[in-house]
């Protein structure tokens, strides 16, 4: 009896240890799933990219204590200076799923190094370089902005949600002069004369406004660091490593000490550190092509180095990547841009894509000669190449629907247009681009509108059309990198086929669909017999007759193969 007693007591003592190392295991797996696993999207696309783009000081505030900085209080032009936006509030809204609700698989920010101390009068009121483009330091970030942690923390955010990370870079200027922040050295900048942009001289070998000085890009010369920079790390106690590490780049790559090479240097560093996918960069055609081409193969060898020690964290095969800013570079120009007196292929020299200005004229035709038009030149001048199509910018004064009269339109151009899409933060929710009492382009750059968000009906709605239209286009690289075809003209309809490898994706659309009852011809496309989904109306549907039948009062469909 005793042995039975004892026998029974450690059977219940083995179940619960069992029991307990069961529940340990799948607590400690639990754990597993939600940490340092990235989102990975095997069939992602370069040339098919949803791009979000935001200033990094109005998007979010995520840490209120970081926005002041170096007494940068002086009273400043309407929406000309810091309003708090940074690094953190960018990871927050990844972390509540904004970005993955809209569809969107990059995030370009402005840049966050750090910036000019004092304030600049450009004729438009005392500004600071809340914008990121007026670099004092490259090796640094910008407090306002956050540290390097906080943007440790966004890139690796972004990577385990399948968001990719674009760096805005500048190469081609310092930030302007004032009386916190010398000139740098004669050797390093020219500061004269002012670009003319008539021919090649005369867009690169200056500057692009008064006080705003220009590396001297085409220079192999070798130069000193400035007497102000070496200061500034002897300071903040870093000056040993940073001249170690310069040594060790300059030993490595024999580069010749240039100005040019110096930046690259420290702008590569993110890509060392923090595996940043690529670059957006600025002011392209005003520096010579060369330099992009250098500073691509600097990134792109850092990028693969990344990978190699961070396998469990890396999103998929594709290389590193660099879309440029040519101001005015159109599609219908192919791979060469004008300078007045020389054609210069930037295509050729590191850029994958180029932004494309274009977009926001060809935006007020009809959807069918936009659509077509944009197929038939990226499936034949640009071979494994793309561009950036945008509609609204932080710089163009004369974007499409300036007045957001028609931002269901706007969404449906923008994200449907072959190409990659670069929504730019508020185009999603009608950001007022007409701000009373700004000058310039502090009109485009308000604080994102989430109080409107939260509180009106009407943006909630805009969201959720450019939300369906986002999320389909991330999950479908046919309608970024596909072929268009139009189906029927009335109700417009029309499919969208990619091929890569052994990987197939295919999609039917439609727009300004009739209300009510609606037969969409799938002819060509999918067979009788098949199911279908409809995401917009998330309806499910079969093809009868070469075509399906839908019954709502949406004149938007987005049809794809019932998973």
């Amino acid at each position: 009896m005793k042995n039975v007693f004892f026998l029974g007591l450690f059977t219940l003592i083995l179940i619960s240890c069992q029991s307990n190392n069961k529940q340990k295991l799948e607590s400690s797996t639990n754990i597993q799933d939600v940490v340092h696993q990235p989102k990975k999207n095997p069939n992602f696309q370069w040339e098919a990219a949803t791009v979000y783009f935001l200033l990094t000081d109005r998007f979010n505030n995520g840490n209120p204590n970081n926005d002041i900085n170096f007494e940068r209080d002086e009273e400043t032009g309407k929406l000309r200076g810091f309003l708090g936006g940074d690094i953190q509030g960018i990871t927050q809204k990844i972390n509540e799923g904004y970005f993955s609700d809209l569809g969107v698989n990059a995030i370009w920010f402005t840049p966050v190094v750090e910036q000019i101390h004092g304030a600049t009068d450009e004729g438009t009121g005392n500004t600071y370089g809340y914008h990121g483009y007026w670099a004092k330091d490259w090796t640094a970030l910008d407090p306002n902005f956050g540290t390097d942690k906080d943007l440790e923390t966004l890139i690796k955010t972004a990577h385990e949600n399948g968001i990719r990370i674009l760096l805005d870079v500048v190469l081609n200027h310092t930030g302007p002069v004032t009386n916190e922040d010398p000139v740098w050295p004669e050797e390093w900048v020219r500061t004269s004369p002012t670009c003319e942009f008539t021919t090649y001289e005369n867009t690169t070998a200056c500057t692009l406004v008064a006080n705003l000085p220009d590396i001297r890009t085409e220079s192999d010369a070798a130069v000193n660091l400035p007497d102000a920079l070496l200061a500034k790390w002897k300071s903040e106690g870093r000056l040993s490593e940073e001249l170690d590490e310069l040594e060790l780049f300059f030993d490595r790559t024999g580069y010749p000490r240039a100005p040019r090479f110096y930046i690259i240097k420290w702008l590569t560093d993110y890509v060392n550190k923090y595996g940043v996918d690529g670059f957006r960069v600025d002011t392209v055609k005003h520096a010579n092509e060369n330099s992009w081409a250098e500073l691509y193969k600097e990134a792109a060898a850092a990028f693969e180095l990344w990978k190699k020690k961070n396998q469990d964290k890396v999103l998929d095969n594709n290389p590193f990547y660099m879309v440029g800013e040519v101001y005015n570079y159109g599609v219908s120009g192919g791979q060469e841009f004008d300078l007045g007196d020389k054609k210069v292929n930037y295509f050729d020299n590191g850029f994958k894509s180029l932004i494309n200005f274009e977009l926001k004229t060809d935006a007020e035709k009809d959807y069918e000669t936009i659509f077509t038009k944009y197929s038939k030149l990226l499936h034949t001048k640009f071979k494994e190449k793309s561009v950036l199509n945008y509609l609204t910018s932080h710089d163009d004064g004369q974007p499409f629907d300036k007045d957001r009269k028609d931002p269901k339109r706007a969404a449906n151009v923008l994200l449907l247009t072959p190409g990659a899409s670069q929504i730019y933060y508020g185009d999603e929710t009608a950001r007022s681009l007409t701000i009373e009492g700004t000058e310039g382009d502090a009109t485009l750059r308000s604080f994102m509108n989430w109080n409107e968000l939260d509180s009106l009906p009407k943006t909630k709605e805009i969201l959720a059309h450019w939300q369906k239209l986002g999320t389909f286009r991330n999950d479908h690289p046919s309608i970024g990198a596909g072929i268009h075809k139009r189906i029927t003209k009335s109700p417009y309809v029309f499919s969208r086929y990619f091929a890569k490898d052994e990987f197939v994706d295919k999609v039917v659309i439609a727009l300004d669909a009739p209300k009510g009852k609606k037969e969409i011809s799938v002819k060509g496309i999918f067979g009788d017999g098949t199911k279908l989904y409809d995401r917009y109306s998330e309806t499910e549907v079969v093809v009868e007759n070469n075509k399906v039948i839908l019954n709502n009062e949406n004149d938007v469909v987005l049809l794809e193969l019932l998973k």
